[in-house]
């Protein structure tokens, strides 16, 4: 009778164990009301902004500089408006953004499988590996030069710059994200028969999934960085004027309000980019792991 009842009792741990476990794994479906959303994620950055806005006209009204040297923040939108009436703000904007994202494409293309190889051939990280981490740390601007030298003031050279400052940021993300997949994983992978392009697909790249993430996102602020640099040294008519040629043209004209302009216009892509592109990624790799609940 005794056994009986330690029995039951155990059955009933067990249930109690399995019921709580099932708990931490259930993943929460309810959906967050419009109002919290607004309040956690759109009114913390137009809190920051106004408040930036707000000390920008406090020091122009100290007057701590000359208006040359720090225009008002109506000013700056006179510029954003004449650029809108004369239809010229788009045209900055979709010029810079079809480079990046263009030459974005073809470092992803490229540093994909270098990372890949790099990562599982010895010979080939023993060879290139410290290279790419070298070429990483070197400032995207050293390559304009060379660039204008070896193919000319043209969209070739643009690219070219791109690619050699985010190349180096992707491969290295995926490198570190394939070194930290668990040993099992490769292992188990292999022995069903996951070999080769097989199991680069199906075991290799999702476990590789967040490292490879972080190195897309860095490699698209290489690829944005490099895009500027080379906007900014290097301009030629038939290049037209993206947003790092306006940034130069606001220096050559001594206007302050053009630089502003042109600043906040970088800044804007980068931000958008981010929001539209990779934090939604980062929401679903982290949801397909358990990381995130779902809203």
């Amino acid at each position: 009778m005794a056994s009986t009842d330690t029995t039951a009792k155990d059955g009933n741990d067990l249930a109690g164990l399995e019921a709580g476990l099932d708990a931490l794994d259930t993943v929460q479906t309810t959906r967050t009301p419009l109002r919290e959303t607004l309040l956690r994620k759109v009114l913390p950055p137009i809190t920051a902004v106004a408040l930036v806005l707000v000390v920008w006209q406090l020091l122009v009204w100290a007057e701590i500089a000359p208006a040359y040297k720090l225009p008002a923040p109506s000013a700056v939108w006179d510029e954003v408006q004449a650029a809108w009436l004369q239809g010229t703000l788009l045209d900055y904007i979709w010029t810079s953004v079809s480079r990046g994202l263009l030459g974005f494409l073809f470092a992803l293309a490229i540093g994909t499988p270098l990372g890949l190889l790099v990562a599982r051939v010895k010979f080939i990280r023993a060879a290139i590996g410290p290279i790419l981490s070298g070429l990483q740390s070197l400032p995207s601007v050293a390559w304009v030069p060379p660039a204008v030298l070896w193919l000319g003031l043209n969209n070739s050279m643009m690219y070219a710059v791109i690619l050699l400052g985010a190349v180096p940021s992707i491969a290295n993300g995926l490198v570190a994200g394939i070194d930290q997949i668990p040993p099992l994983f490769l292992r188990a992978g292999r022995t069903l028969g996951a070999t080769g392009l097989k199991g680069a697909w199906h075991i290799v790249m999702p476990g590789a999934l967040p490292g490879y993430l972080a190195g897309l996102k860095q490699g698209w602020a290489f690829s944005w960085r490099s895009l500027m640099a080379a906007e900014i040294i290097a301009s030629s008519p038939d290049l037209g004027v993206g947003l790092g040629q306006l940034l130069e043209n606001g220096r050559n004209n001594a206007s302050m309000s053009q630089v502003f302009l042109a600043i906040f216009l970088i800044l804007l892509v980068g931000i958008a980019i981010d929001l539209l592109i990779f934090s939604p990624l980062e929401r679903r790799v982290l949801r397909s792991r358990g990381l995130l609940a779902r809203r």
